[in-house]
């Protein structure tokens, strides 16, 4: 018994309108979530797929498997990049704010992650990339705040 977290994240432009695509499964329920924001970056859009995947669970008794196309996301977690990002203080990373939030997350699931490669025919990673896409182009488009306040010249691109 599993819960299957396929997540996918879209920029038109990078940065640019960005939009996430999840969905989430469990046994025979399934649900799927996107959401566009203004201004933002595709590494963004993938890791917070994967956060709002996590944070719309009810339960964190149950195995989590999350499915991503992100090498960023999936090796910055399993390599355990992030982990020593964290003790740095993230001294010159970005998307600190998003990786603290993931990092809330982390300890409380049973988490197993999985890199699949994009645009090559895997059912659920072509349905979150579409979803992604959709949101990127219909919107509606949130703010990411915390991108626009700290970007500048030099902090433009993952």
């Amino acid at each position: 018994m599993q819960i299957n977290i396929y997540t996918d994240g879209a920029c038109k432009g990078n940065p640019g309108p960005g939009g996430y695509g999840i969905i989430l499964e469990y046994k025979n329920s399934r649900k799927e979530l996107h959401g566009g924001y203004k201004l933002t970056t595709n590494n963004r859009m993938e890791l917070l797929a994967v956060i709002l995947g996590l944070e719309s669970l009810k339960t964190m008794q149950i195995p989590v498997h999350i499915y991503s196309d992100s090498k960023y996301v999936i090796d910055s977690i399993t390599k355990g990049w992030v982990f020593n990002w964290s003790k740095k203080g993230f001294k010159g990373k970005k998307n600190k704010d998003l990786w603290l939030r993931y990092l809330t997350l982390h300890s409380k699931f049973q988490l197993v992650f999985h890199w699949v490669k994009g645009h090559a025919g895997h059912p659920e990673n072509e349905r979150c990339d579409y979803l992604a896409v959709l949101a990127v182009e219909k919107g509606p488009w949130l703010s990411d705040t915390e991108f626009e306040k700290n970007q500048n010249e030099n902090d433009f691109f993952d």
